[in-house]
């Protein structure tokens, strides 16, 4: 049995986590996980993606048992700080200053279940910025697309020009890594092939 001859469900709403799979071939339907995101206290960012995703996947998975289930979630860290998705243009603003010219990381856990058997893993990268002047923050944020990404920006649009460079898999900062969703979906028993 491999992932194209199974029903796959991805278990986000992410426009970009659907681009990637569509970009491998894999068909699948969206249904997006409810679950609390909130960060426990005392937990690792690298815990709570990986916590995260497993949620996103069992949410889904308990109510469709015979499909393989995708779950992800990316998350930004500098300086030991977890920088979600911004709650408004100001706390936007104050992240892109905060990661201009610096090293950050993203950490993107991806879960893959089927049947009673979840399979997860946590991709970590280190991007850096360029520096950013003020007014070129403002503009970036007027675009509208930093307001739903974590960190406050989005690698695979606007946000390409104030990145300098990736250290590690830049399909995970888009918010899907490739290379290990293929690991999980064959530790699960669904492997990808190539379509033929």
């Amino acid at each position: 049995m491999s992932v194209h001859s199974s029903r796959v469900i991805l278990a986000s709403a992410s426009p970009r986590r659907r681009q990637l799979l569509l970009l491998v071939g894999i068909d699948h339907e969206v249904r997006p996980a409810d679950v609390d995101e909130s960060l426990l206290p005392g937990e690792p960012p690298d815990a709570h993606a990986e916590r995260l995703a497993r949620a996103k996947a069992h949410a889904v998975a308990e109510r469709e048992p015979d499909a393989v289930v995708i779950a992800a979630d990316t998350i930004v860290v500098v300086d030991g700080d977890v920088l979600g998705k911004p709650r408004d243009a100001q706390d936007a603003r104050a992240m892109l200053r905060r990661l201009s010219g610096r090293t950050h990381t993203v950490l993107t856990a991806v879960a893959v279940a089927l049947a009673a058997r979840t399979e997860s893993a946590v991709e970590s990268v280190a991007v850096t910025f360029r520096s950013l002047r003020d007014d070129e923050i403002d503009a970036y944020i007027a675009t509208g697309e930093p307001m739903d990404k974590a960190g406050a920006y989005g690698i695979q649009g606007y946000g390409a020009t104030i990145v300098e460079r990736v250290d590690g898999d830049y399909f995970s900062v888009m918010g899907l890594g490739l290379r290990r969703l293929v690991e999980l979906m064959a530790r699960v028993g669904a492997p990808y092939t190539f379509p033929s």
